[in-house]
């Protein structure tokens, strides 16, 4: 039997790791670098998928009054003694996660935000039975726990509590706030930003500017909100982005400890493809893998060794920065950038790490900072001033972007009725030289994917898309797709509705440049498929078959002779 520990798939509670033997990859050094950085406020940004929760949970349990010290031993910070001693279990700790706020409508949105701040006080119901309160405090906590409380009741609530919570223990309260800015995301996607914005901005305000009681705060998010917008006034923030050299390697996971990971678990031969698809992150000074996808693959490859990567992001997260990135390509140049990203290369932006929601689509260069910010695109080197070199991190979110690329292909080819149908026509009609014409100007509208460390087939598969894109907008006509041939991606059969006839094509990628001899090896390979035995037993005689070799924006197209 398999005695190692369990992964911590999708586990964000710190105690559940420690107490129910998950295997954890000791980020605990967080805490001590954090208290020998001094700030009031701290506000850690990273992308999603990160590990952010489960470093707020580590907080909470290792501050927490009634923390249970043994999750701790044998992990970096229990070597900090004097740290320990100061700090450990010595604290009231409000930790809020504000995560759970998506709703279409502001009223909602703020039933929602009154049962997740109603929980904290909930918690901590000993102070109804104490007598260092008074009975106008228990009034003020009542008012806490009522399901009805009014806007100035849920924006006044974390100092309220912050300050009953001081008087009851004789000490400073340490306030933790997690995804702070997933409301605001939401409620701009949904049309009530304004009101959501200044109610953010009430709650964060009282709990952060005008706490006495507060001994310092942590907060984390994806996105930086400028400073006008919400934290208005705080002169104590200490805001820690991707870009910031400290804290680099508390979140995500480094090349040695993927490399242990691997190890442990006895599946050290799949690093390559582990190192290819998750890392290529650059925070600070450091290189990180996504430990969301470290550890969903690492698990899929320990009960199946032949488990190919796979892109475990694109179910998280909404890529909605890909996709307006990517309509933006209608300006030549977006265009030509994203191409060199797709292909591996770096593009030097100016970032602008403070944004507002409503900013973020405004300019294309607000979605290069977005897709920075995000994880979309990350640093490659030292950044200069607000110039920083970007690229795409790894063959994961290279592959969020092809998707994305061919869906908005796709798209705009249904926009094109009348250039579809000539194109559908001349195929019909043996017009190989129209074909050709129109499947070309398509090529030069798309951005294409021309990587040179991609494997041929997959250029193919390119291609073989694009084909299949312009196609598929034809619902009257039958189209398969046998991509099961030995070599790559193999033909397309196109069954027009006059239902007499059938179209075979081949699609090959000419990596030398030579169409010509790449149309014809298409066509030889036609021969050995069995689409047309298929079509001729069900009495379809009239075959075409078409060989369409492509390079680069380039394409040539043959038709067999029937013989």
């Amino acid at each position: 039997m398999d005695r190692r520990k369990k992964l911590p798939i999708g586990i964000e509670n710190f105690e559940d790791i420690r107490k129910e033997d998950f295997y954890y990859i000791d980020k605990t050094g967080f805490i001590a670098e954090l208290l020998h950085n001094w700030g009031a406020v701290n506000l850690f940004t990273r992308p999603r998928r990160f590990g952010k929760t489960l470093n707020m949970s580590m907080l909470e349990h290792f501050f927490s009054l009634n923390g249970d010290k043994s999750i701790f031993e044998g992990l970096e910070i229990s070597k900090e003694t004097a740290v320990c001693e100061e700090y450990m279990g010595k604290y009231p700790v409000i930790s809020v996660s504000l995560k759970g706020i998506d709703a279409r409508n502001y009223e909602m949105a703020f039933q929602m935000a009154v049962q997740i701040i109603k929980r904290v006080p909930a918690k901590v119901q000993y102070l109804l039975e104490s007598n260092a309160l008074s009975e106008q405090d228990k009034a003020e906590y009542r008012k806490l726990l009522d399901d009805n409380m009014s806007e100035a009741v849920f924006c006044n609530s974390l100092r309220v509590l912050s300050g009953l919570l001081e008087k009851y223990h004789g000490t400073k309260v340490i306030l933790l706030i997690d995804e702070y800015d997933v409301p605001l995301a939401k409620a701009h996607a949904n049309g009530y930003y304004d009101q959501m914005i200044s109610l953010v901005r009430n709650l964060l305000g009282e709990a952060l500017k005008t706490n006495s009681s507060l001994k310092f705060a942590v907060l984390t998010g994806c996105l930086r909100i400028s400073k006008e917008s919400i934290f208005t006034g705080l002169n104590n923030l200490k805001v820690l982005t991707i870009a910031d050299e400290r804290f680099d390697e508390y979140f995500g996971f480094t090349d040695k400890e993927v490399k242990e990971l691997l190890e442990y678990y006895g599946v050290t031969e799949h690093y390559g493809a582990v190192k290819r698809w998750y890392d290529g992150y650059q925070f600070g000074n450091v290189g990180v893998y996504c430990p969301w996808d470290v550890l969903n693959h690492c698990d899929r490859i320990r009960s199946n060794p032949d488990a190919q990567p796979e892109n475990y992001w694109i179910n998280t997260s909404s890529n909605d920065a890909v996709k307006r990135f990517i309509q933006e390509s209608a300006n030549a140049a977006t265009k030509r950038e994203i191409e060199n990203l797709v292909a591996g290369g770096v593009i030097t932006k100016e970032i602008h790490q403070e944004l507002t929601y409503p900013e973020i689509y405004e300019t294309v260069d607000n979605i290069w900072s977005l897709l920075f910010t995000t994880g979309y695109l990350t640093q490659r080197g030292k950044a200069e001033g607000r110039q920083m070199k970007l690229a795409i991190p790894n063959r994961e979110i290279r592959d969020i972007f092809e998707t994305q690329i061919m869906e908005f292909f796709k798209e705009n080819v249904r926009k094109d009725g009348e250039m579809l149908t000539r194109f559908c026509d001349a195929l019909q009609n043996e017009d190989t030289e129209n074909v050709e014409k129109i499947f070309t100007e398509y090529l030069r509208k798309t951005i294409s994917i021309r990587d040179t460390a991609v494997r041929k087939d997959m250029k193919e598969g390119f291609y073989h898309g694009v084909l299949l894109g312009i196609l598929g907008v034809k619902t009257q006509w039958g189209i398969s797709s046998n991509r099961e041939m030995g070599e790559g991606y193999a033909d397309i059969l196109a069954e027009p509705d006059t239902g007499d006839m059938g179209i075979i094509i081949e699609v090959k990628y000419a990596h030398d440049g030579d169409l010509e001899r790449a149309c014809k090896e298409a066509l030889k390979q036609i021969e050995y498929t069995r689409y047309e035995d298929d079509l001729e037993d069900d009495g379809v005689e009239n075959i075409l078959k078409y060989g369409i070799a492509c390079y680069k924006k380039r394409c040539k197209v043959m038709l067999a002779e029937n013989g």
